[in-house]
């Protein structure tokens, strides 16, 4: 079982926060974690994935342009996403404006493919994904990984579901 870390990151600190939430992916046994930015991703890698953790800076309370094309892009494919788990994570330069809120827009964007979507583990913050601004500190990098293990766990969890549904 795969899951892709999909991300967008122009100064490098969402990319910080992919390669967390990749740790706790990679915690789960016979899960593969798959660390992919916007402009590498592939309508393979979508397809071959079991779930998709999708991370963006804030841009104008949204996520980024260059994440929402990959979103627009594969749209074609929805039908074969059903069912795969999906969540979010964002980054900022300041404590507001707006990380829930892009959150919310990958969230929204992976309803529209017909995924199953989940938030933070009540462990992390319980909330709809993992967030921070400025430099992530230990706190935000375990977080991170506890998003990554829930959804690789829930991926697990739910692949007869998935092979049902392709049936």
């Amino acid at each position: 079982m795969k899951i892709l870390i999909l991300y967008y990151s122009r100064t490098g600190h969402t990319e910080g926060l992919a390669e967390e939430v990749l740790r706790g992916v990679e915690r789960v046994p016979g899960i593969e974690g798959v660390l992919k930015s916007a402009s590498k991703v592939t309508k393979e890698d979508f397809l071959s994935a079991d779930g998709i953790i999708a991370g963006s800076p804030v841009y104008f309370g949204t996520m980024a342009a260059e994440l929402k094309k990959v979103l627009d892009d594969y749209v074609g494919i929805r039908g074969k996403m059903e069912n795969k788990i999906g969540a979010a994570f964002a980054t900022s330069g300041a404590p507001t404006g707006g990380k829930e809120t892009t959150i919310m827009s990958i969230l929204q964007a992976f309803l529209i493919y017909g995924m199953i979507i989940v938030g933070d583990p009540l462990s992390a913050t319980g909330h709809y994904g993992t967030a921070f601004y400025g430099e992530i500190d230990e706190e935000t990098r375990e977080n991170a990984a506890k998003l990554g293990a829930r959804v690789a766990l829930l991926a697990k969890a739910t692949g007869e579901v998935r092979k049902r549904g392709q049936e």
